[in-house]
């Protein structure tokens, strides 16, 4: 789309074509009342920034108030790349993000055959770098011997590795009762309930470590839940001071806690990866891959375990 088509961009809004920000609103709009339903709170706001940005461009760059579908094509995509990288300042994460929402609304547009040519067609967003989100064996120990400075510190500590050893992410966690413990015939204490995100349900058996911070802080937390828990905000905030105080180089955030027990923790120990999806709640095993990552270590073991067992099996006949 160039600027000297904004006359028959107007043409075609005038002759009743289906526009891209009227009908990514009505999507927002609709994925509104689906809040508390099967979307959780929160989850509307990617759409609702998206399509301001969209607004925004559109008004800077054309001149335009809306635009038909008709008039999208591969350049209009790249150039609410650039404008969102140059004119918005924003990181190849964040574009991620929104270029994502908007081909989502590309897509269900497509599927309702408004247009048949997708114009993200050939696109390719700029990816962020990937960063280790989890703690290694090292880190852990390095996390459970530092000494810290205040009590606050200790707990938020004992939380975030609770998490570690668990895998269950900050609203979760927010949430557990004791209503939420139960013991089997073999001892074994298990958690048992259900995804704060997406409903479903997860069973997780209790390894030491967990134990012994339930059994630490009981009795110490409000309203009947299991573990004195802070804001999120407030967590994330110490975890920083945290980090430092250990000597990590990179940042440390509550939801690393999540990627430990998936990668270090589990399939790092030989747990398959089924059985970790279970635990973390997962209903695909593709959303499970996006946490568990094999370590180096893991495949040190696993050639030495190799190796052991086909010792002498294989030789040169000459």
């Amino acid at each position: 789309v160039a600027a000297e088509d904004v006359k028959s961009l107007l043409l075609g809004m005038a002759s009743g074509q289906e526009t891209l920000l009227s009908y990514f609103r009505t999507h927002n709009e609709n994925f509104d009342k689906r809040i508390g339903v099967n979307r959780k709170a929160g989850s509307e706001k990617g759409y609702w920034f998206t399509l301001n940005h969209l607004t925004k461009f559109l008004k800077e760059k054309y001149k335009l108030s809306d635009i038909p579908f008709s008039a999208l094509d591969r350049s209009f995509i790249d150039k609410f790349d650039l404008y969102l990288k140059i004119d918005r300042r924003l990181a190849p994460g964040t574009i991620l993000i929104y270029t994502t929402r908007l081909g989502t609304i590309i897509g269900e547009a497509i599927t309702e055959g408004i247009i048949t040519k997708n114009p993200f067609a050939g696109y390719e967003p700029e990816r962020p770098e990937r960063q280790q989100k989890y703690l290694t064996r090292k880190e852990l120990n390095k996390l459970m011997t530092t000494p810290l400075v205040t009590s606050k510190q200790y707990l938020i500590r004992d939380l975030f590795l609770f998490s570690c050893y668990t895998g269950i992410p900050y609203c979760d966690m927010f949430k557990l009762t004791d209503g939420d413990v139960s013991v089997a015939e073999d001892n074994v204490v298990w958690i048992k309930t259900f995804r704060e995100k997406t409903g479903m349900d997860y069973e997780i058996p209790l390894l030491e470590l967990p134990l012994l911070i339930l059994e630490r802080y009981r009795g110490t937390a409000s309203g009947g839940r299991l573990l004195p828990m802070y804001p999120n905000g407030e967590l994330n905030r110490e975890l920083k001071n945290i980090a430092r105080i250990c000597g990590f180089a990179r940042r440390l955030t509550w939801h690393c806690g999540r990627h430990t027990y998936a990668t270090e923790i589990t399939l790092s120990q030989g747990v398959p990866i089924e059985t970790v999806s279970r635990m973390l709640g997962h209903s695909q095993i593709s959303t499970t891959q996006i946490y568990a990552k094999i370590t180096n270590d893991k495949i040190d073991e696993d050639m030495k375990m190799l190796e052991k067992r086909i010792a002498g099996k294989f030789k040169f006949a000459i």
